[in-house]
């Protein structure tokens, strides 16, 4: 069984149907879409999803640097004034 990550499931067809009904009842929290009552895509509000992408871009970055510390550079220590 595939797990939900949300509180809340419409399915395909209820969505077709009415999407900006699904998209006011679901009152900001993330929606599961189901097909055969499988989930198959998240709906999530603009927020969430730009804190998702924020998380991403950090993710990404904390890889770049931990990729360039283990280059055997010296760092260089520099303050928020100096940039």
């Amino acid at each position: 069984m595939q797990p939900i990550f949300a509180t809340q499931t419409v399915s395909i067809s209820e969505l077709k149907t009415n999407p900006s009904a699904v998209i006011k009842q679901s009152d900001g929290e993330s929606v599961a879409i189901l097909n055969h009552n499988k989930p198959v895509a998240y709906l999530v509000s603009t927020d969430v999803f730009e804190r998702m992408m924020e998380a991403m871009d950090d993710m990404a970055l904390s890889q770049t640097v931990d990729t360039r510390m283990k280059d055997g550079q010296i760092p260089i220590k520099v303050t928020l004034d100096d940039l």
